[in-house]
């Protein structure tokens, strides 16, 4: 594992923030709260889950880029990206 990478920090940080705002997941979050569960479990619950993701990620991610050309890794993330947006576009999704 490389270094501490500031640059690396706030982008990774800038991207997760915005892609999270509005989605399913801060939404069932959102509602779990208001339905009158306690706000402190809610939070940490939906917290350590994000973690435990962004860990998973950051290792797959981390060995990926070990293995495959990081070009195809966005080659095949940037795909990825189309065809759920035109899934959900289509309202197959």
């Amino acid at each position: 594992m490389a270094g501490w990478d500031g640059r690396g920090f706030w982008l990774a940080f800038g991207l997760v923030f915005l892609a999270e705002l509005g989605d399913k997941t801060q939404l069932a979050t959102l509602m779990l709260s208001a339905d009158g569960q306690s706000p402190l479990p809610v939070f940490i619950g939906a917290a350590l889950a994000l973690v435990l993701v962004a860990l998973i990620s950051t290792l797959v991610g981390d060995a990926l880029g070990h293995l495959v050309p990081v070009r195809l890794i966005h080659i095949g993330a940037g795909l990825a990206f189309v065809i759920v947006g035109l899934l959900l576009l289509s309202g197959k999704l």
